[in-house]
């Protein structure tokens, strides 16, 4: 069993308390339990018991940190439908817990009394077509960055005989994670890609694709592509190890690289890196398949800083020598 102490303060990372306020508002989706089961005794006694949805709310503080600065961010429909309930209910925070004000206006509900009224809030912010719309707006968008990568990596592989496909996935140290805000991660990925106007790894780059991404176990973290013409780079491994060297630097330590071309065994059929012949078109085709990884939902951000790209493709153009 959780506790039922409201003042209890769990330290959660940014990219964490979203993904919990994620999870929340998707169980509240499923289930017409409360928050709280208040079961009331023939005396007048309220006793509280846990319901499977109890167990979200012990980070409920820091949950609300997260829009402590609403305007600086952009959210996910789901992270949307639970700040708009919050404010809908009239959610504050006193000395003791979370509290609102009951129906009438006359006094305040407690803790579990308020977490059950905005979890019957929420509840109606996710079933109707508003919400519903949003959810198929971010889907529909992911089918559409799909479609814009297809067509983009099609030219950057027609552009020489041979291309070497590189594909980095960068990350953040467990202990730099629990600290780690969005911006951080986006202040590192300009970056990565001004980097690439005058560093040396990048002299005989044609294209390349960074996707920055949120997983449940990894926190925020970037996947990348990076292309070079076959002709002038032999070693993909070599690149993607000089790659996440600079990685390393641009994180300031924090960050460390995983290279998915030290390990393309995994991949068996399917491997889509390497080098890649412009003439073997099944093999172009599973490159196009690889990148389409880098849009996939499930790892969407959840918040993100107000104006940022989560994706970025650089200019086919021939390198010079």
């Amino acid at each position: 069993m959780h506790s039922l102490n409201p003042t209890s303060y769990t330290r959660v990372s940014q990219s964490q308390a979203s993904i919990l306020i994620e999870r929340l508002v998707q169980s509240i989706e499923r289930t017409d339990r409360p928050a709280f089961e208040i079961i009331q005794s023939p005396s007048g006694y309220e006793r509280v018991q846990e319901t499977w949805l109890s167990k979200y709310f012990d980070s409920m503080q820091q949950m609300l940190d997260l829009f402590y600065d609403d305007e600086a961010y952009v959210y996910s429909e789901h992270l949307r439908a639970f700040w708009q309930a919050c404010q809908d209910i009239g959610l504050e925070r006193s000395s003791a817990s979370l509290i609102c004000l009951n129906e009438q206006g006359t006094g305040y509900l407690d803790y579990h009394h308020a977490m059950n009224v905005l979890v019957a809030r929420i509840r109606q912010i996710v079933r109707s077509k508003k919400f519903k719309r949003k959810e198929n707006d971010r889907l529909y968008e992911a089918s559409q960055k799909r479609a814009k990568l297809t067509e983009y990596v099609g030219r950057v592989l027609d552009r020489y005989s041979r291309t070497v496909v590189v594909r980095v996935d960068l990350h953040y140290r467990a202990i730099a994670r629990a600290r780690l805000l969005i911006e951080h991660v986006f202040e590192d990925l300009d970056m990565l890609v001004r980097a690439r106007e005058r560093n040396s790894i990048f002299k005989h780059e044609t294209g390349y694709i960074c996707s920055v991404e949120q997983g449940e176990d990894k926190g925020f973290h970037i996947h990348a592509a990076f292309f070079f013409n076959g002709a002038e780079v032999r070693s993909d491994f070599n690149k993607a190890r000089d790659i996440g060297e600079l990685w390393e630097r641009i994180s300031r330590g924090h960050g460390y690289c995983y290279s998915c071309n030290d390990d393309k065994d995994r991949y068996g059929e399917e491997v889509g890196i390497g080098t890649i012949r412009r003439a073997d078109t099944q093999a172009c085709g599973k490159v196009i398949k690889a990148m389409h990884y880098l849009t996939k939902d499930t790892q969407h951000l959840r918040i993100k800083p107000a104006g940022a790209r989560t994706l970025r493709t650089g200019r086919v153009r021939r390198t010079t020598a």
